[in-house]
């Protein structure tokens, strides 16, 4: 009797074992197939194949992260924001990242200069040498009033390589690279004559 529950234990682990082998598999050639859909502009197909490849693996974070790709090209922005919000749970910090600067994306594309903030500010928390995310962070800070923030986020940009908040602050604030003079010493006056 052992024996024999000791077998079916094994059987049934092997079988459990394969199945999700063959889920991981059929997950990622409906993924594979999804990016080659993709990669040729057939972004509903793409989308299609990319869920089917979440449905056989509800943790698939580059299936988030692409799904929601096509999503925002599709300007499906509800869609998008969900999928990179799955993107922020499921996926490993580098792709939490993603995550998040592609959700903030969406937010300033949708208007949502508030919601998209914090997203950028969570994408530069896990890395800091992040550019387009300070340089993304800045619009959003300019758009809801905050132009110090902006110029401080295009600083940080720029110092990091991005070109396009070099270019701004090149436009409107030439001294950017020069710090601030001190301010003058005051002349010593002479006492009464």
């Amino acid at each position: 009797m052992k024996k024999t529950l000791c077998f079916i234990t094994v059987a049934t682990a092997f079988m459990l074992l394969m199945a999700s082998s063959g889920q991981a598999e059929s997950a990622n050639s409906f993924f594979d197939q999804g990016y080659e859909m993709h990669q040729k502009g057939e972004l509903a197909k793409a989308v299609k194949l990319y869920t089917n490849a979440i449905d056989d693996n509800p943790a698939f974070a580059m299936a988030f992260q692409m799904r929601g790709i096509a999503q925002q090209q599709l300007k499906k922005y509800p869609q998008a924001i969900n999928d990179y919000s799955m993107v922020i749970t499921y996926g490993e910090p580098y792709f939490k990242t993603v995550g998040y600067y592609n959700r903030g994306i969406v937010k300033n594309i949708t208007g949502d200069f508030a919601g998209a903030i914090p997203d950028f500010s969570q994408a530069i928390e896990l890395d800091k040498r992040m550019a387009l995310a300070f340089f993304h962070r800045g619009i959003a800070k300019s758009k809801t009033g905050d132009l110090a923030g902006q110029s401080e986020d295009f600083c940080q940009a720029a110092h990091l390589g991005d070109v396009n908040a070099e270019r701004w602050l090149n436009t409107y604030f030439p001294e950017w690279k020069h710090p601030p003079l001190p301010p003058p010493k005051p002349t010593p006056t002479e006492g009464p004559t």
